[in-house]
């Protein structure tokens, strides 16, 4: 792998549900240069979901006027996910990231959002502001879980 190797994607698109598995090919399009494992595809995969149903569901209201924004970043074998919104944003994060909280219990969520999103990332962050929005910050470092060689010396 090249040294300093960086990249920058940026998508938006319309808050409806349609344009979930759009966002999660998006994402795993934008790290296929770097070899990643099915296993971390599919975590990018989930985890890009996630978010981006949470923007569509809770963000939105599911309201198909609001925007869904996406970026990705690669810095090496980095990478690092923000998808945000422009909705009603969220109270209380550190509730919100409870497991098995769910402010649309109507809609038979599970509550398991940002716990999954946790749990398939490196890390989370969550940024929000009530009637401004809401910003997820994830990472992801591609062959961490990959035994170094001698090869590659």
């Amino acid at each position: 792998m090249r040294e300093n190797n960086k990249n920058i994607c940026e998508l938006s698109f319309l808050a409806i549900s349609e344009n979930e598995s759009f966002a999660r090919m998006a994402a795993a399009a934008f790290v296929m240069p770097q070899n990643p494992t099915l296993e971390e595809i599919s975590d990018i995969k989930t985890a890009i979901s996630e978010a981006v149903t949470n923007a569509i569901l809770h963000g939105y209201n599911q309201d198909a006027k609001g925007m869904v924004h996406m970026r990705c970043e690669q810095m090496g074998e980095i990478f690092t996910f923000i998808i945000s919104d422009e909705g009603v944003g969220i109270d209380n994060v550190e509730q919100a990231m409870e497991p098995l909280f769910t402010s649309k219990p109507e809609l038979e969520r599970s509550g398991m959002g940002f716990s999954f999103m946790e749990a398939f990332m490196d890390t989370l962050s969550v940024e929000s502001e009530p009637g401004k929005g809401t910003r997820v910050i994830m990472t992801k470092r591609l062959g961490a879980d990959v035994p170094s060689s001698s090869f590659d010396e």
